[in-house]
């Protein structure tokens, strides 16, 4: 009975160490979703503080990759000194993922303060006839979020860019995508985005954390079986030294 406890868990901790593997392609993915998305956003959003979730991602997605590899040849091989290691190691990703969880939260919080700060001031230097960054990161929001200015369209009308250009129009990214022949008047309303930008990109910002807050206990809860699986393995091999081996031949640590 303990023999095949024993074969259950290693053969359950070399294919976790498998799923340690994806996991770490997984978490980079995310880290670097958040990142290029982050970019979009940044003018929203200034304190970059908030990437450091991110950030601790990717570092836990590599270190996952070595995890994976010392787990693999520690099982297989039963090493005392690997399995003890590949625990240890577990235990302080473990740790780190709770961190990130935690900050998450913390900066999911935030981000509707940040964006009520900043959005303002960004759209305040708009400028539509010489597109800098911020009017840029405007134009790629208002479209991508299909909204037009911060509580409504007619946000736009305390702009500068609107006082100096007089026409009584809204930028062109305002425009619905289903309106023919818009010019962004203020005239022609129903051609324009009803929604104002700053709850949608709020909203968005916190999507994204949430990703990193549900990778990182996804991945916390596998790592929790890991280290079960492990100690077990552990456990058995200090009492009983002479069982045997998953591979038939293999050494002792």
């Amino acid at each position: 009975m303990g023999q095949c406890g024993i074969t259950s868990s290693k053969t359950v901790l070399v294919f976790l160490n498998l799923i340690f593997w994806a996991a770490a392609g997984i978490l980079c993915y995310v880290g670097a979703y958040v990142f290029i998305t982050y970019d979009d956003y940044d003018h929203f959003f200034e304190d970059v503080y908030t990437l450091i979730p991110a950030v601790v991602i990717i570092a836990v997605g590599t270190l996952l990759f070595i995890i994976g590899l010392i787990g693999c040849c520690a099982t297989i091989r039963e090493s005392r000194c690997g399995l003890a290691t590949f625990v240890i190691i577990l235990l302080l990703v473990f740790i780190t993922e709770v961190v990130v969880v935690v900050l998450g939260y913390i900066y999911r919080a935030k981000v509707e303060a940040e964006v009520d700060h900043s959005i303002k001031k960004v759209y305040d230097t708009y400028n539509g006839t010489n597109p800098d960054a911020a009017s840029r990161a405007i134009d790629y929001v208002q479209r991508q979020l299909r909204c037009c200015g911060i509580h409504n369209y007619s946000d736009w009308e305390t702009t500068n860019w609107f006082k100096e250009t007089k026409n009584n129009s809204v930028p062109l990214s305002c425009c619905k995508a289903t309106s023919s022949n818009c010019t962004g008047s203020l005239t022609r309303p129903t051609d324009l985005y009803a929604e104002g930008c700053e709850a949608l990109v709020v909203k968005k910002l916190q999507e994204i954390m949430m990703y990193v807050i549900w990778a990182a206990l996804a991945f916390a809860a596998i790592q929790l079986l890991g280290m079960l699986c492990a100690c077990i393995v552990l456990c058995r091999r200090s009492r009983d030294p002479a069982y045997e081996l998953l591979i038939t031949g293999g050494t002792y640590a």
